[in-house]
């Protein structure tokens, strides 16, 4: 543990005698915590969401494919297709509309949770800003 300084050690008492919370500096030359790296801003709460919300397919978009038969001998399979041209089976890519804490949380403790797991688990996961902010976010940015 990193040893404090004697105004260091002097201000921690200055901030306890006043009581009042220690710096956010003094957290790790306290506590013989590992770091890990995390973020932080004001107001951000510990509160662990466990929430499972059913996702509903709204949309399908799948590539198009050849229809007349002398194309499909060109044509590469990727997958298992049926006659309208949709993945019979395997994984596909999903893109998933709402908030982000709510979508993480049902990914994580919901049924699709075994289907990910099946499939050698998430690749990827892009979550588009706002962060949970419980609604839209615009900014208006002057140019010129």
């Amino acid at each position: 543990m990193p040893r404090l300084t004697e105004q260091e050690q002097q201000e921690i008492v200055r901030f306890i005698e006043a009581d009042r919370p220690l710096p956010e500096k003094y957290r790790f030359l306290l506590f013989e915590d590992k770091r890990e790296v995390e973020l932080v801003w004001n107001g951000k709460t510990s509160e662990i969401c466990n929430i499972v919300l059913p996702f509903q397919v709204i949309e399908q978009v799948d590539e198009p494919r050849a229809e007349k038969p002398s194309d499909t001998a060109r044509q590469l399979s990727l997958f298992d297709l049926d006659a309208r041209g949709r993945q019979l089976k395997g994984w596909t890519n999903k893109l998933i509309w709402g908030d982000n804490k709510l979508i993480l949380s049902s990914l994580k403790n919901g049924p699709l949770r075994e289907e990910i797991e099946k499939k050698g688990g998430l690749k990827l996961i892009y979550i588009d800003p706002p962060f949970d902010l419980g609604a839209d976010f615009s900014m208006d940015i002057e140019i010129g």
